[in-house]
């Protein structure tokens, strides 16, 4: 699937808007982006995690960011994407995980001595194996871990990949494509809330035709 800009489609930017106009004064920033995406979400050769997997992983983690169980455009993007490669069964065992699974954060115990009082628990993903399959289930758990307790994502954290099966390039492919959305839905996020503003603007400055009637009275 080819898409001209997947951050100006999640962030709803207007080709021509103000907005647009600031992305292309970053041309660098924008291919790099976009290249990003298709380097780890849509490869040539996707190796063990699969075009599947990785659609899972990006549909859980946007859905995790979500503030509520309503989906936002990302979430909605990602589940497509995943339902174009699974069957529909799995696309709603992964919305179930994600809901079930979200939570505020972030969470984790800092390293640091100085800093242990600062450290906040929170929940661990345990998700259902038997309708996501172990492999799938361990790598969404570890997506679980980096997106709300990254303080906690410790080498002994793998173990649990290596036991499902996962193989090393695998693993290092998911650690990226966790990296990379929480980028990118940052960054839609900031945008998205950027063009709120800029789509409310023309309204807030817009004269209140009762004080203009009011101001051509007094004249």
């Amino acid at each position: 699937m080819s898409h001209d800009d997947v951050i100006d489609h999640l962030a709803g930017i207007r080709p021509g808007s103000p907005l647009a106009r600031i992305r292309l004064q970053r041309p660098d920033a924008r291919e790099h982006a976009h290249r990003s995406f298709l380097a780890l979400l849509e490869p040539d050769e996707p190796g063990q995690l699969r075009l599947v997997d990785r659609y899972a992983v990006a549909a859980f983690v946007a859905l995790l960011h979500d503030a509520s169980t309503e989906r936002s455009r990302a979430s909605a993007f990602y589940l497509e994407l995943l339902a174009d490669e699974a069957e529909p069964a799995l696309v709603d065992a992964v919305a179930r995980a994600a809901d079930s699974a979200r939570a505020t954060g972030p969470y984790g115990r800092y390293r640091e001595p100085a800093l242990h009082g600062e450290s906040v628990a929170g929940p661990l993903a345990a998700l259902d194996r038997a309708a996501l399959g172990a492999p799938l289930a361990a790598a969404l758990e570890h997506a679980h871990l980096l997106t709300l307790h990254p303080r906690d994502a410790r080498p002994e954290a793998l173990r649990a990949l290596e036991v499902a099966g996962w193989s090393a390039d695998a693993v290092v492919s998911l650690s990226q494509l966790v990296a990379f959305l929480a980028f990118q839905l940052r960054l839609v996020h900031g945008l998205r809330v950027l063009a709120a503003r800029e789509a409310a603007a023309p309204a807030a400055d817009a004269p209140d035709p009762a004080s203009t009637t009011l101001q051509e009275t007094r004249a």
